[in-house]
């Protein structure tokens, strides 16, 4: 197998030193099998399963899987024409499904806990001369992490993640259940809900919680807490300050380990933002972001309360300045938009506000404060964390480069005359192509092809009869 990673250069000497420690696993037994796994547009993991032996030999050379992976909507249909000519997005190397490249980076391998002897590796995509494939999600957030090096600074990001954990029986799944996408599992609940932070519910509820904070940090991710939220079944793990491209792929692992986990549990984990369930409360995803000098310190840190700290004021200000057009990649289900509610706990406009649950972006800390941050609050739970972190990125960097300021906060948000976000990922997708400063720095080609995966799950939502539709007018009519 040609060894590409040597001859195009693609792997760091920290990579290097990280196979190698890989391949003392495997030397020792310890590791049997290597799961090579990229993330799709949608940010699910998708990948091979390799004898351990034969997947050292192919971390180097490459592992071959079909381009229609990048092509594909949220119901695993492929949506351009690849065999028609121009039909893969405009790609001539996409053309007629052929190949693109899984190249692992060693320094993401990672032992699963509930498999001990598989691990995975997490992937970038190439082409065979080397060249790096279109649409690779986790290089587009390496690329926009980048951008700061300039300014002798990085992206830190920490977590905040909402989600619900059901049980479910014993899963059989009926021949009239198969389709594009499956029937959903049954399930039922852990918790009632409305018992946000009490700690008998949380002890009812440990169990489970344990089970996955075992793996989790097991798995070697950076988990700070575990909570009972308000809604029935809902809860929220967060996760230390990391870099962006870390944080990233915490967030990758983190929904497969939760997933996979609680699925061999006879439970259920769901990371889609509102699920339909009596008294539901909708999952976010709250971003923490800060701007972090080369010896560590906080550069959003200000000197003296009630101040900003410069770089602080000019990110914020491209947060918001972009905050319409970035929803796309915050929110990137139809599902999403059932959550920007006015007096929710979720933003329903672009405004900004110190220590403010109803702003998008919530201003945190102040002089003396290390951990002085923003927050944005706009995010679903089932974005992708490489496009979601890319976009805060590009548009952090603007205000930065621009030395823009923000508005006046808003201190009571759902009244504010700030531009309302997104109603619908229609309106996202309009105001991603209308944003451009996201386009030129996703790049055109990108953006378009992005949107219309959006525009064809769309047409697909819009050719369905809905329950409402059913109950409004079935019996009337």
């Amino acid at each position: 197998m040609p060894d590409l990673v040597g001859k195009h250069g693609l792997w760091t000497e920290e990579q290097v030193r990280a196979e190698r420690r890989l391949a003392a696993e495997i030397e020792s037994a310890r590791v049997e099998m290597v799961r090579l796994l990229f993330a799709d547009q949608h940010g699910i993991l998708r990948g091979k399963a390799m004898v351990a032996r034969e997947a050292l030999a192919a971390m180097r050379g490459g592992v071959g899987v079909a381009s229609t992976l990048l092509m594909k909507d949220s119901s695993h249909r492929t949506v351009f024409p690849v065999f028609s000519a121009g039909g893969a997005a405009g790609q001539p190397k996409l053309q007629g499904a052929a190949d693109v490249l899984m190249i692992a980076d060693p320094s993401t391998w990672r032992v699963l806990p509930w498999e001990k002897s598989t691990a995975w590796v997490l992937c970038d995509l190439h082409f065979r001369d080397g060249a790096p494939a279109p649409f690779d999600s986790r290089r587009i957030a390496r690329n926009a992490a980048a951008a700061f090096e300039p300014f002798d600074c990085a992206l830190a990001i920490g977590l905040e993640v909402e989600f619900h954990i059901f049980r479910t029986p014993e899963r059989t799944i009926r021949l009239d259940q198969s389709g594009q996408p499956g029937a959903p599992p049954e399930f039922s609940l852990l918790s009632s809900g409305a018992q946000y932070l009490t700690e008998l519910t949380y002890d009812s509820v440990s169990p489970v919680l344990e089970l996955l904070r075992r793996n989790v940090l097991d798995l070697g991710l950076p988990l700070r807490s575990m909570e009972v939220e308000f809604g029935p079944s809902q809860f929220e793990f967060t996760f230390g300050v990391t870099g962006a491209l870390a944080a990233a792929d915490n967030m990758m692992m983190f929904r497969a380990a939760a997933k996979e986990v609680c699925r061999r549990n006879n439970l259920h984990a769901t990371f889609m933002c509102r699920p339909k369930i009596a008294n539901v409360a909708s999952s976010g995803w709250h971003l923490h972001q800060s701007l972090l000098a080369s010896d560590g310190r906080n550069l959003f840190m200000p000197e003296s309360d009630g101040d900003f700290a410069p770089l602080a004021r000019r990110y914020l200000a491209g947060l918001l300045e972009h905050g319409r057009g970035a929803t796309l990649f915050a929110a990137p289900t139809i599902n999403a938009y059932r959550r920007y509610r006015a007096y929710s706990l979720a933003p329903d406009r672009v405004s900004w506000g110190r220590d403010n649950r109803g702003v998008m972006i919530r201003y945190i800390g102040g002089a003396g404060d290390a951990a002085t941050r923003l927050e944005n609050r706009a995010g679903e739970p089932a974005a992708n964390p490489y496009l979601y972190i890319a976009s805060q990125a590009i548009s952090g960097l603007d205000g930065v480069r621009r030395n823009l300021d923000p508005p006046a906060a808003a201190d009571l948000p759902y009244e504010s005359e700030a531009a309302e976000l997104p109603r619908s990922l229609a309106e996202a997708v309009s105001a991603l192509r209308a944003d451009e400063t996201l386009c030129r720095e996703l790049g055109a080609e990108f953006v378009n092809y992005y949107c219309r995966i959006k525009e064809a799950e769309l047409s697909r939502f819009a050719a369905e009869v809905t329950d409402w539709e059913h109950r409004e007018y079935f019996d009337l009519f």
